[in-house]
């Protein structure tokens, strides 16, 4: 099993995602809601909006969608963990992915000689972005 983060959107996912995808590269597919089979059901002013969209790139899955049957509310209990596999890899993405948002935590070195730093990216959603050389050395 795996587990792909997929995060709900008020009404912005296609831009979200697009910016995402300038950060970390890979390939990105959205769906509108006109697009499916429910566009039928839909009122006008939803066509537009993404039914799902995927990012993917060198194992990591982003899902995101613009559908949420409640009001949307960026809570303190998810975080997007972005484990990196070299050091610069991790601070070209923090600074890509804070622009616009807020540096909580900037890349630097925690106990155990592991690079972490975390954000709130423009969305509201929570980053942390991770490197270990040690589990770097381990998956090459």
């Amino acid at each position: 099993m795996q587990v792909h983060a997929y995060v709900t959107f008020n009404g912005n996912c296609r831009e979200a995602m697009r910016f995402y995808q300038k950060c970390l590269g890979g390939k990105l597919t959205l769906q509108t809601v006109g697009e499916s089979p429910l566009s039928e059901q839909m009122p006008e002013k939803m066509k537009d909006a993404i039914l799902h969209a995927t990012l993917t790139n060198d194992g990591f899955v982003l899902m995101g969608s613009d559908m949420c049957d409640e009001a949307l509310q960026h809570g303190n209990s998810i975080s997007l963990l972005l484990s990196c596999n070299s050091k610069r890899k991790l601070n070209s993405c923090y600074r890509k992915l804070s622009e616009g948002g807020i540096q909580e935590h900037p890349p630097g070195l925690s106990p155990g000689n592991q690079l972490t730093g975390d954000l709130r990216d423009k969305y509201g959603n929570k980053w942390v972005l991770h490197y270990c050389e040690a589990q770097a050395r381990i998956v090459k």
